[in-house]
C-alpha cells in the first residue's frame, strides 16, 4: 500500500480511536499514551493536541519525510468504563499481536457497537447507591431514593432528547432536592437534612475533576483546566438547583 493511504487511513482510524476514548471518560495522557502504542504497532508517531471538544492529531513516519493530519469532534457518548477498559486493552493488542488495520477496526466496532446496560437497571442501582449514603437513617434513606430516581430519571430522558447538559443538571437538581425536602417540609424523621444533602449527590461530577486533576499533573493543563472548568459549571449548576428548592420551599429561613 502507498504509505500517503496507509498514514490516511490509520491516522482516520485512530482519530475515531481516541475521540472514543475521550468520549468515555479516559484521562488524557492514557489516550495518547494508547493512541501512540497503536501507531508504533504500525511503525509511525503520533502526536497529539486534546481540547475539551476536538482532538487534532498528526501521524507520521520516523524521518518525518510523510505525515497525515486529521482533526475529529469528541462523541457525546457518556461515561463508560467498559468501554474505556475494552479499547485499552486493543491498543495492547495491537501492540502485541501486530493486527491489520482491517482487524483493529473489526474489533473496534465490535466494543463502541454493544449495547449498554439496560436505562432501567442503572435507574434503580443508582437511585440505591445513592440511598445507601443515608442507609443508618431509614426515613431519610427512603426519601433520598425516590429524590434519585425521579432526578436521575429526568436526567436520562433529557439526555436522550440532547438537552443542553447545563440545564439537565439544573433541572435534576431541582426535582431531586423537591423530593428530597419532603422530610422538612412533612417533619419525617430525625434527618431531613441528610435526606436534602444527599439527593443531588448523584449528578456530583467526580470522574470529570480526578482526570482534570490528573491531567494537570501529568503536564496536559489545556485539557485539564478544560475539565476542571466544565466540572465546575456542573457543581454550579447543582447548587442553583439545590438553591431554587430553598427558595421555593423557605427551608433556608428554618
Amino acid at each position: 500500500m502507498d504509505i500517503h493511504q496507509e498514514l490516511k487511513e490509520l491516522s482516520k482510524f485512530l482519530s475515531e480511536y481516541s475521540t472514543s476514548l475521550m468520549a468515555v471518560g479516559v484521562q488524557t495522557s492514557r489516550i495518547v499514551r494508547n493512541t501512540s502504542r497503536i501507531a508504533e504497532s504500525f511503525g509511525f508517531f503520533c502526536d497529539m493536541t486534546i481540547f475539551q471538544k476536538t482532538i487534532i492529531m498528526t501521524l507520521r513516519d520516523a524521518d518525518n519525510s510523510h505525515s497525515y493530519s486529521t482533526v475529529n469532534k469528541i462523541k457525546p457518548m457518556g461515561l463508560n468504563f467498559a468501554i474505556n477498559s475494552a479499547l485499552s486493552t486493543l491498543s495492547w493488542e495491537a501492540y502485541d499481536e501486530h493486527l491489520s488495520l482491517s482487524e483493529l477496526q473489526r474489533r473496534y466496532h465490535e466494543i463502541v457497537s454493544k449495547p449498554r446496560e439496560s436505562k432501567w437497571l442503572v435507574l434503580i442501582l443508582v437511585a440505591f447507591a445513592n440511598a445507601s449514603f443515608c442507609r443508618l437513617f431509614f426515613i431519610s434513606m427512603g426519601i433520598v431514593f425516590v429524590a434519585t430516581l425521579a432526578g436521575f430519571f429526568v436526567r436520562t430522558e433529557l439526555m436522550g432528547r440532547h438537552w443542553n447538559h447545563l440545564a439537565i443538571f439544573i433541572i435534576s437538581s431541582f426535582i431531586a432536592s423537591m423530593i428530597g425536602s419532603t422530610g422538612y417540609l412533612m417533619h419525617w424523621g430525625d434527618t431531613p437534612d441528610m435526606a436534602l444533602g444527599t439527593s443531588v449527590l448523584y449528578l456530583i461530577p467526580g470522574v470529570p475533576l480526578i482526570n482534570a486533576i490528573m491531567d494537570i499533573i501529568d503536564g496536559h493543563v489545556l485539557a485539564g483546566t478544560s475539565r476542571f472548568i466544565n466540572a465546575c459549571l456542573l457543581i454550579i449548576c447543582i447548587a442553583i438547583g439545590l438553591s431554587m428548592t430553598l427558595l421555593i420551599t423557605g427551608i433556608s429561613t428554618l
